[in-house]
């Protein structure tokens, strides 16, 4: 049995600002419930939520990876077969 292939890198990367932006809005509400003005919440909470982000979404981000690593691999084979093809060699 096979695995399911991995999402492409333009449905992950969308997953994973998703997943970030999320977390910014949930430390700046909480801080804005806890009585901070809203602006200053949005800010702690985007600093916030670079660290946090990196603990809680270990897992997308290593998806991130590997759909970023296969995306440059495939351009290397695709810059490579132009190359030859310009060099005007034969596949």
């Amino acid at each position: 049995m096979t695995s399911p292939p991995a999402p492409g890198l333009l449905p992950t990367i969308g997953l994973y600002a998703l997943a970030r932006l999320g977390l910014v809005a949930v430390v700046a509400a909480l801080l804005a419930l806890a009585g901070v003005p809203v602006l200053v919440a949005v800010l702690v909470g985007l600093i916030v939520a670079l660290p946090l982000s990196m603990v809680l979404f270990r897992g997308l981000r290593s998806r991130l990876d590997a759909a970023l690593a296969e995306a440059s691999r495939r351009r290397g084979v695709e810059r490579e077969a132009l190359r030859s093809r310009l060099r005007g060699e034969s596949e």
